[in-house]
């Protein structure tokens, strides 16, 4: 029996990745001593897994992040910048990530140290403290991938790739470290030398192929069964009427016109809207305002158990999420999406590489692309297709389940190395 430490930041999000819990939840059902590290905001969901789990004062994730300045009355170039370096000190906040890091190595301390360290993409001191305990590191959720070439970055990249570059420095020599799981390029960020995990497959990262590194490992994804029942809102409406899954996730649900127009769209193709506002609560007179705005057929909710509704779900309008964009993927469903930040761009313009959706814009969605690509997706039985398709190939790379046979591996094989 081994023993794995999970860590992740405390958002919702943070747990799947298209499989970051589920991976947890096959290891412990192969026996061995699993624990997830974060911070309280997440340990019921957690908890309500099967999977143990153990707060942290300090994760280094910085949330809420900094209230976003007004960039109205800025140089678009400022404004890059400043948009930019806000997504940064979410992540690399140095102080947070330092104190961080001491957390965990003062908890390896107290209840033993694991045996290896998983980490979601983006925990900058799971890296640091993994070296710092010598242990090996795998990171869930993201591709290794080489980086650009400063030739090719922005002088946006170029500035906050030395701040970021500056930051690592710092913080390896606090902990007297070398940095083994950074990258050393223009622009750093984690690179696991042992293994990435991608919950995606080698087609969907096509158009990004010479740049992945082979320590990834692609194991597409499963739907998984539901074992309990369905919520009473769901089975209140007929099987024979189709649905279309409207949200933004747990982060952008202050873009409320986005949800209005996106659920009068899917209602004039008689389908019912079921809109997801994410688990961040709005003003009441905004909620009004909303619920004023939707068809009289939508159902409003925080969250939805994706295991009962996607099966009956036949289209999908959202924010480019990976965890939200996997779950289309694999139950074979048409999507669009309009990204709001960060990733979400990468997996829009994915969803349209694959041929089974659309990536548009906040501008063509004003102006009435929302109508136009579901009435497309909703009659195009090539897409539909290829949707079901795409599910087929990502279930026979195994999901979960191959996942947690590669993290087994790396400690049969601990001085395996790719770089």
């Amino acid at each position: 029996m081994a023993k794995f430490w999970f860590i992740s930041a405390p958002l919702h999000g943070h747990l799947d990745w298209g499989g970051f819990l589920k991976t947890a939840q096959a290891l412990r059902q192969r026996n061995h001593d699993v624990l997830w590290l974060s911070e309280l905001p997440i340990a019921n969901t957690v908890a309500a897994s099967g999977i143990r789990f153990q707060p942290l004062k300090r994760t280094g994730w910085l949330w809420p992040p900094p209230p976003a300045p007004d960039l109205t009355s800025v140089p678009p170039a400022q404004a890059v910048m400043l948009r930019y370096q806000r997504a940064l000190d979410t992540w690399m906040s140095e102080d947070l990530v330092g104190e961080a890091a001491q957390c965990m190595l003062d908890m390896a301390g107290e209840i033993g140290k694991p045996d290896l360290i998983v980490t979601d993409p983006f925990l900058t001191a799971a890296a640091l403290a993994a070296e710092a305990l010598s242990i090996p590191l795998a990171v869930c959720g993201w591709p290794a991938q080489r980086e650009l070439n400063d030739d090719y970055l922005f002088p946006v990249q170029k500035t906050l790739g030395n701040t970021s570059r500056e930051r690592i420095t710092r913080l390896s020599e606090r902990f007297n470290l070398n940095g083994v799981n950074f990258s050393s390029g223009p622009t750093p960020s984690i690179i696991s030398p042992h293994l990435h995990i991608s919950y995606f497959s080698d087609y969907w990262y096509q158009a990004d192929s010479e740049n992945i590194l082979p320590q990834t490992l692609f194991v597409g994804g499963i739907p998984t069964a539901p074992t309990d029942t369905p919520p009473t809102w769901l089975t209140d409406i007929p099987t024979n009427q189709p649905l279309a899954l409207i949200t933004l996730g747990s982060v952008f649900t202050g873009d409320l016109g986005f949800f209005a127009w996106a659920a009068q769209a899917v209602a004039r193709l008689r389908y019912v809207p079921i809109v997801v506002i994410g688990r961040n609560p709005i003003e009441p007179d905004k909620k009004a305002e909303l619920k004023a705005a939707l068809p009289p057929n939508t159902r409003l909710l925080n969250w939805i158990p994706f295991d009962h509704v996607l099966p009956r779900t036949r289209l999908m309008i959202h924010h480019g999420g990976m965890g939200t964009t996997h779950a289309a993927v694999i139950h074979g469903i048409p999507q669009m999406a309009v990204p709001h930040a960060a990733d979400q761009r990468g997996n829009a313009r994915r969803i349209a590489q694959a041929k089974v959706g659309f990536n548009l814009t906040a501008h063509e969605v004003r102006h009435g692309a929302l109508l136009e690509g579901a009435t497309a997706l909703t009659k195009d039985a090539t897409v539909q297709a290829t949707a079901r398709q795409l599910a087929a190939d990502f279930a026979a790379l195994g999901g979960a389940e191959k996942a947690a046979e590669a993290l087994e591996r790396i400690l049969q094989n601990p001085t395996l190395r790719f770089l």
